[in-house]
């Protein structure tokens, strides 16, 4: 659940990043030495001003803004780089699921390459997009402009029992696509503020199987999916991501848009290290309604502090 990009606004509150939140940092195996403790502190630094630079345009108080969790792994060892906040609770995934929903499309053969198939609009179909929801949309499209009803197409094709299976197989989250209880409604929804829920730890698990190749599906089908995750070239690296934006619902079932969850997930590439990856996974809580879509600031935050950040990142 996404919409279009506004200039970015972030302010955020420091939950999940002092030591009275009771955060985790890991940088090493001895995460008490010296190197360790600078290395946090800059990365503090450095977040606090790629956030501050990216609230500019907008009127967030401190407060308005909890980062939860940022979590990177190196993908060819497993060894976690950084680890900071809670990243073992679970929550909605929201549009970072097209990632694994792709990896399915591709590898039954619903999809068949970045072009194929095109879908079109019907009337009733979610639309609050905007134009690009609107129009026919190849599997590229979908990804790119976080299509939700080309991903209801996938799930109403494939069916519950087929995509729990993979689910589990990817060990992603609670594989839960039952939806909201009485409501029959898993295969529109479920992946946004429903039944599915992923922790921090688990998409990066996730993501690791998809860039080393190790998922139990076809080569291809890996190589396809990677294939239409949008990449964006940030100082010396290449970072290919998916953001994602969900509200959870009052009693009432109107959304709750103060308390949106954003998060932004995938792998990066050192240009000069071919044969290095590094995944990634950042979650954020809302705490006042934003102009920009929380999966959006996610994201322009993590690329605003990437640079700095990157000088951390030795595996």
């Amino acid at each position: 659940m996404e919409w279009a990009a506004l200039p970015a606004a972030i302010m955020p509150s420091f939950t999940g990043l002092s030591g009275g939140s009771g955060a985790v940092a890991t940088l090493s195996d001895t995460p008490s030495d010296n190197l360790s403790e600078r290395n946090t502190g800059l990365r503090r630094l450095a977040l606090a001003f790629a956030l501050l630079m990216a609230s500019a345009s907008a009127s967030l108080a401190a407060s308005d803004v909890d980062v939860t969790c940022t979590i990177m792994l190196d993908a060819a060892t497993g060894k976690t780089l950084i680890e900071e906040g809670d990243c073992a609770a679970r929550t909605t995934p929201a549009s970072t699921f097209k990632i694994p929903l792709a990896v399915i499309g591709y590898d039954t053969g619903f999809l068949k390459d970045a072009a194929t198939p095109v879908l079109s609009y019907n009337k009733g179909d979610p639309d609050w997009g905007g134009a690009n929801w609107l129009r026919d949309t190849s599997p590229a499209d979908w990804m790119r402009y976080s299509v939700v009803w080309y991903s209801q197409r996938i799930t109403r094709d494939l069916g519950r029992e087929t995509l729990e299976r993979y689910l589990r197989g990817f060990k992603y989250g609670n594989a839960d696509l039952s939806g909201e209880a009485g409501f029959d409604n898993g295969l529109e929804r479920a992946w946004i503020a429903s039944s599915l829920e992923v922790s921090p730890r688990e998409q990066v698990a996730f993501l690791r199987g998809l860039v080393s190749g190790t998922l139990a599906v076809g080569p291809e089908a890996l190589e396809k999916a990677k294939r239409i995750v949008e990449s964006r070239a940030v100082g010396d690296w290449t970072i290919h991501g998916k953001t994602g934006t969900a509200f959870p619902r009052r009693a009432d079932r109107s959304f709750d848009y103060a308390h949106g969850w954003g998060w932004y997930v995938g792998w990066a590439e050192p240009n000069a290290e071919k044969d290095r990856t590094v995944v990634f996974a950042r979650l954020i809580r809302t705490r006042a309604r934003t102009k920009t879509s929380p999966g959006v600031l996610t994201r322009d935050a993590l690329f605003a502090q990437w640079p700095e950040l990157a000088k951390t990142l030795r595996p």
